[in-house]
């Protein structure tokens, strides 16, 4: 081969090996609300007793997990620390390895708001104390702001927020309906400051909003329709067509009040058809809700 067909030769390989290391991958980003995965009263062989959630209970939610095997699962509803770690072995032993979590404490002493991930954890901007005023008292967002960003790669990083608002059970203490709507609009303000020094950041809120998608909290969490730092909701099914998520057994009712927000910046990489609602048979005896899910096209 003369030199200079020998130049043109090297010069292709090179290349393919160029779009080969810019080649895609997918990245699986994943909320569940676990169902009080945690100690509590419960009914222990016909008596009240403090107990961890039942074994039948964590090996559902397990399978579940497992069904969609994502690459980061945001967590709603898990206990203490070493709850968070319980699941966190129990996935392992099930397949799925998780190196790097995120715990928030929030005002909640039972309930918390968690992460695990394949992905290494690059910065961790949770808030644990986000205080304001409701009906003259002094109160604090009861599972605070989880904020943390992984590496999707060597130049890149996607940012999530992890949520709980406050839940429909009444409480003496104050409105539930204005209260999530409080700790809504600041969740709201800490969105915009982080859009705000990055419009095109690569972000995604999970969580149990505790509304559906007509109601004040979610709204005002997603943005105005002419915001340029609004959120988009990615109105995920499951394999059937249904939206809902939650099952309120008391009321009988089906609705659909965990999310997957995400920015204008992360919108064009999500893959729709493999993004949805785990249809997990079993999906009743861990929890009372359905985990969501989204592909994201990593390049």
């Amino acid at each position: 081969m003369s030199s200079h067909w020998h130049r043109i030769a090297l010069a292709l390989l090179i290349g393919a090996a160029l779009v080969g290391g810019l080649s895609a991958k997918e990245v699986v980003v994943a909320s569940y609300n676990v169902e009080n995965y945690l100690s509590m009263k419960r009914r222990v062989g016909g008596k009240s007793a403090n107990a961890p959630k039942p074994e039948e209970e964590k090996a559902a939610v397990v399978e579940a997990i497992k069904e969609i095997s994502p690459d980061v699962l945001g967590i709603i509803e898990i206990g203490t620390e070493a709850d968070l770690e319980d699941l966190r072995l129990r996935l392992k032993a099930a397949g799925i390895d998780y190196p790097h979590k995120e715990w928030v404490k929030g005002a909640d002493e039972a309930r918390h708001v968690a992460l695990l991930s394949k992905l290494p954890i690059v910065a961790r901007n949770s808030r644990d104390d986000v205080p304001f005023e409701l009906n003259g008292q002094h109160t604090r967002i009861g599972r605070g702001i989880l904020d943390v960003s992984v590496a999707l790669s060597d130049s890149e990083n996607l940012r999530l927020i992890g949520l709980h608002l406050k839940s429909r059970r009444e409480v003496p203490e104050f409105d539930q309906v204005a209260m999530r709507a409080k700790e809504a609009w600041h969740v709201r303000r800490h969105l915009d400051e982080v859009l705000g020094k990055n419009p095109d950041q690569k972000l995604i809120v999970f969580g149990d909003l505790n509304d559906t998608k007509n109601e004040y909290p979610v709204k005002e969490i997603a943005g105005s329709s002419r915001d340029p730092l609004r959120l988009k909701d990615l109105f995920l099914t499951d394999r059937y067509g249904y939206r809902w998520t939650h099952y309120w057994s008391t009321a009988d009712i089906y609705s659909r009040i965990d999310y997957l927000l995400v920015s204008r910046g992360l919108l064009p990489d999500i893959i729709k058809e493999k993004s949805g609602i785990s249809s997990a048979r079993e999906w009743y005896k861990g929890s009372d809700h359905r985990a969501v899910f989204a592909t994201l096209n990593v390049k």
